[in-house]
């Protein structure tokens, strides 16, 4: 499986990392963090240099509950920073974590490289043309609702197939909008309980048969913290067992906050899969 990115084409022969930078004051981890240029840049380039291929720069918290901000706000918080990244990194490929169309189309014009909606095209019914126009790859993830309601609309008759049905139909859809390159994200943490986070990653490999590049997002979540009792900034070590995992099970990508352990993650399980004996 390959992607195209501004004319590169991206192989899953080994597993990619995503770096995390949250461009957010309330993300349940980092929020807050990265308030000037410099921070910015200084974590654009510990990521780059610890093996992130792609970035993800989000402008909207969706946390459990999170604020909802308007799109002017989310444009003044993201497009100045793709901008700024790319002046100094411009070749670096960036992902726009999104679900609003007129974000994306910003931000593909300031220089992103893809979109990643985590409503799934749910959110804005503009959103699969949009894509289609601009041509680029398109992370669709399982959500129900949205961050502000998601954790009321954890019912489901049958988890996994319920999660598999609802991206597939999903999928159709941007094959009728000749979307070319889509790749699937579960969605933990979102419209899910802790022990439903669980079991998606215990049958993650099911997912491989919608035939799509598969992304995760299991950085310092909650389901492993609160799981041993501790905080997210304690929840390092917890998150590469859950990548680890995850990365048995099928796992393309890895969105990450750190990602030089992500990397690493990566390079034990792929030595463990060739590994002749």
């Amino acid at each position: 499986m390959t992607i195209n990115c501004k004319g590169q084409l991206v192989d899953f022969i080994e597993p990619k990392v995503m770096g995390i930078l949250n461009l957010t004051p309330d993300s349940f981890y980092d929020g807050g963090k990265y308030k000037d240029e410099k921070s910015v840049l200084n974590q654009i380039d510990v990521m780059q240099n610890d093996g992130a291929t792609f970035i993800d720069i989000g402008g909207y918290s969706s946390r459990p509950g999170a604020t909802d901000i308007s799109i002017d706000e989310e444009l003044h918080r993201v497009i100045p920073i793709i901008e700024l990244v790319l002046k100094h990194h411009p070749k670096l490929l960036i992902s726009v974590d999104t679900f609003r169309s007129q974000v994306a189309k910003k931000a593909v014009a300031a220089g992103a490289a893809m979109v990643n909606d985590i409503s799934g095209g749910d959110l804005d019914s503009s959103m699969y043309s949009t894509i289609a126009e601009l041509q680029v790859p398109y992370i669709l993830m399982h959500m129900r609702g949205n961050p502000q309601n998601m954790a009321q609309k954890t019912s489901y008759d049958d988890l996994i197939r319920d999660i598999f049905f609802e991206l597939s139909k999903k999928i159709e859809h941007t094959v009728k909008h000749k979307i070319n390159d889509v790749i699937i994200d579960p969605g933990f943490g979102f419209a899910k309980t802790a022990e439903q986070n669980f079991c998606l990653l215990k049958n993650l490999s099911f997912f491989s048969n919608l035939d799509k590049p598969l992304l995760v997002g299991l950085s310092r979540k909650s389901m492993l913290w609160k799981t041993l009792k501790i905080s997210a900034k304690e929840a390092l070590n917890a998150t590469t067992s859950a990548n680890t995992i995850a990365l048995l099970n099928g796992a393309n990508i890895l969105r990450v906050h750190d990602v030089k352990e992500a990397h690493e993650c990566i390079k034990i399980v792929t030595q463990l899969k060739n590994a002749e004996c």
